[in-house]
């Protein structure tokens, strides 16, 4: 592509997440909404590829829905209550409206069918600009409304940690398992909303550093599937070590800092009173466990050529820089200890 048509379209991005930042009301969130969808459609379709075309057409119609849904529902309110501004909405219909919209937008479950498929039918780089930053704007959305009834928010998050964990267990291809580890992240995010948005913010955070990482990794060994990644220690033997670990970060294993957001979220949700939901979501996050756990093993237990059909590569010498990668990497594994630190900071 262009070096300048992808700084235009990247400038765009970061604008259309900008002015959703920065709106108070709801058709300028809504505008910025759209040139998000807009300006990653292009990147999106780069490729020519019948995949990557039916991906992106798939994400354009998704995307179209939830915000045609979002205007619908914000024009409604203005009807009802006579205002435009985000943090005034008070109806709950429109507030029901535009929380599923939303949702529909980010991808949780049980509107998450679109996610896994586009991730599918897209390159690595642009998944991760879809895994991560394409989250921002309506995660943004969804803070500053307040819910009428709590239980729409954690019925949405059960049902995305439990999808999430499940639909991860039978796929091969790494960017559907990303899909779905995306789609079990977001539903904890969801759950602990409501009774701590900081700690939604938290865990905003860490999820990108850990999504940041793995996508990096892949990238680097040119792996999509698993039977490709039992060839990484031939390519990168450091990295192959390091890896299980960004894994299982991301499954959430204590002494690393995918724990951190887990254990802040249970805990919560325990104060609240909400024991049942917590085991719930504690026991989903065994399901994910096992997929990162298969992808660990495929990647450090087994030698390649193994039995399963994978066929080797050529080892050419990777262009992309690794300062990035080993800079996440770090973060990913070692940030636990700093939870009393980053605690104090977001205790209001």
């Amino acid at each position: 592509m262009n070096p300048y048509i992808l700084a235009i379209l990247l400038f765009g991005l970061g604008l259309g997440t900008t002015i959703t930042f920065a709106s108070s009301h709801w058709l300028l969130a809504w505008m910025g909404l759209e040139m998000n969808t807009l300006a990653i459609i292009p990147l999106m379709a780069q490729h020519h590829h019948p995949r990557a075309v039916e991906a992106t057409t798939k994400y354009f119609l998704t995307q179209a829905a939830a915000a045609a849904t979002l205007l619908f529902a914000s024009i409604t309110n203005a009807w009802l209550t006579g205002q435009w501004e985000i943090q005034q909405i008070t109806h709950p219909l429109p507030t029901t409206m535009i929380t599923l919209a939303l949702a529909l937008k980010i991808g949780l479950a049980p509107l998450h069918a679109w996610l896994p498929e586009v991730l599918q039918g897209l390159d690595l780089t642009t998944g991760l600009i879809l895994s991560t930053w394409q989250k921002l704007a309506p995660f943004a959305l969804i803070l500053q409304i307040q819910p009428s009834n709590s239980t729409t928010l954690i019925i949405l998050g059960l049902a995305s940690t439990l999808i999430g964990g499940w639909g991860g267990l039978n796929q091969t291809q790494l960017r559907k398992i990303l899909a779905y580890s995306s789609i079990a992240h977001l539903g904890w995010m969801i759950l602990v909303l409501q009774f701590s948005p900081s700690i939604t913010l938290l865990t905003l955070l860490t999820y990108f550093i850990m999504t940041f990482s793995t996508f990096l990794v892949f990238k680097l060994n040119k792996s999509t599937n698993i039977n490709t990644l039992a060839t990484s220690w031939a390519k990168a033997p450091a990295l192959t070590a390091l890896t299980p670990l960004i894994l299982l970060s991301l499954g959430g294993l204590p002494p690393l800092t995918g724990f951190m957001p887990k254990w802040l979220i249970l805990q919560e949700l325990t104060k609240q009173g909400l024991a049942p939901t917590a085991t719930l979501a504690a026991l989903s996050a065994l399901l994910s466990l096992y997929f990162y756990l298969r992808l660990s093993y495929a990647m450090a237990l087994t030698i390649s050529p193994n039995n399963l059909t994978g066929t080797t590569p050529w080892r050419l010498p990777s262009t992309q820089l690794t300062y990035p990668l080993a800079t996440s990497t770090a973060m990913t594994i070692c940030l636990l200890p700093l939870t009393p630190a980053i605690s104090a900071l977001l205790t209001p």
